[in-house]
């Protein structure tokens, strides 16, 4: 299909879905006084105009409103959620209607009964604006409150080749933090409260320090300096840090892009952590050793596949018995991790959980799963396990529904 037809079919769904609602609402108040409906039709048309012009604007103004532009943006998403899930019943309503009309057609007529009761174009119309109702609300939730709703979620992991002087060691994962998304200090700081309150051995950041720019952490140097440790920290690059969705044409070119880079990796040292970049460190514990491996980005749904695994995987201890891989994107579990059976642990995030979802001790469910096959939780083939974290911060959407953003702790137990 040609690209020039899609703003076309994007016009006639908006069209088609705000005629629905439209028709929703209006039979709803149908039995009301003149004046109510005329209220209620402008209320409805001057709220929808208004939240599409701030949903427009925010997402073609210029960058420095980014702090308060996705809010604008993620009210247009809950209102276009909501009236797609109007349409779908009352589309059904009239496909049942034009059979209904065609039918009678054909048929007799029949007397009709007198006294008033609520047909069932009525019943759909209240039901749909129910329906479209969750949605609506969840989302709103999820801005107001969902975003910075920080959960800690406790795995335990059971490995043979574990050196027994690590039965019971504790690592603490956060990633995805895209600093760039919050507008104030108080968030980070209350994540990171939580984080100590962990008593971690080990703490983790596996990439997306920040959306695009190595600026936007900057702010928040001194809050995640906070975060305590015995044991080094270690982060690794996701996607989002190498800013490669910014149009550096208009921001200097490739140089400003490469000085943007080094920044970042300037302000994970600022804060505190050691930056693995194709790198493998050694944990020492009673006189044995675990490896820890850091890649950069690998991605597979073209994202950038800056990673060497080859070149990690080579730095590694080969005394060490158990490895412990940081690799940003799931995606790389199947496409490289597999082929090194003795990388027994992989930490990943960048999914979010596409931040909306279902996520239920018996059901998981995101979109997010027919794109990713490891998107959310833990996973295991053979003797190899990959856990995905759901993320700490959020960015497009203002907030997060289901999947709330996650501080995971791992105890480490030998089998």
């Amino acid at each position: 299909m040609s690209r020039s037809l899609f703003p076309f079919l994007f016009l006639a769904f908006v069209v088609f879905g705000e005629w629905y609602g439209f028709q929703a609402v209006r039979t709803l108040v149908q039995h009301a006084e003149p004046a109510t409906r005329r209220l209620v039709t402008a209320l409805y048309w001057v709220l929808t105009v208004v939240i599409w012009g701030l949903g427009i604007w925010a997402m073609n103004s210029r960058r420095e409103h980014a702090s308060y532009k996705a809010y604008f943006g993620g009210l247009l998403l809950a209102m276009i959620a909501a009236k797609l899930v109007v349409v779908i019943p009352l589309l059904l309503e009239d496909v049942t209607r034009l059979g209904r009309w065609a039918f009678q057609l054909m048929s007799p007529p029949t007397q009709s009964t007198g006294g008033r009761t609520i047909s069932r174009s009525e019943f759909l119309s209240k039901a749909a604006l129910v329906a479209g109702a969750v949605p609506f609300v969840s989302l709103l939730w999820g801005m107001v409150k969902g975003g910075t709703d920080y959960t800690v979620k406790r795995v335990v992991l059971r490995f043979p080749n574990l050196p027994v002087a690590f039965d019971g060691f504790k690592l603490l994962q956060i990633s995805d933090l895209h600093t760039g998304s919050f507008q104030s200090k108080e968030p980070l700081q209350r994540a990171v409260d939580l984080i100590n309150k962990q008593g971690a051995d080990l703490v983790f950041m596996t990439g997306d320090l920040v959306n695009n720019f190595a600026h936007e952490v900057e702010e928040h140097i001194d809050t995640l300096a906070g975060i305590k440790s015995q044991l080094p920290i270690y982060s690794i690059l996701g996607n989002h840090d190498y800013a490669d969705y910014v149009n550096w044409d208009e921001l200097g070119g490739r140089e400003a892009k490469a000085a943007n880079l080094v920044r970042i990796k300037q302000n994970h040292a600022k804060i505190g952590w050691q930056l693995l970049l194709d790198e493998a460190r050694v944990i020492e514990r009673g006189g044995e050793k675990i490896s820890i491996l850091g890649v950069q980005n690998w991605g597979a749904r073209g994202f950038a596949q800056y990673g060497n695994l080859a070149k990690t995987h080579a730095a590694a201890d080969p005394t060490a018995p158990f490895k412990i891989l940081l690799s940003h994107d799931p995606s790389h579990w199947d496409g490289q991790v597999q082929q090194y059976p003795d990388i027994d642990l992989t930490l990943s995030g960048h999914t979010h959980g596409m931040q909306f979802g279902v996520n239920l001790p018996w059901m998981k469910w995101s979109p997010v799963q027919y794109v990713y096959r490891q998107w959310a939780g833990l996973y295991q083939r053979g003797q190899q396990y990959l856990y995905v974290n759901t993320g700490l911060g959020f960015i497009g959407y203002p907030g997060r529904v289901g999947f709330l953003p996650e501080i995971t702790v791992f105890e480490l137990r030998r089998a």
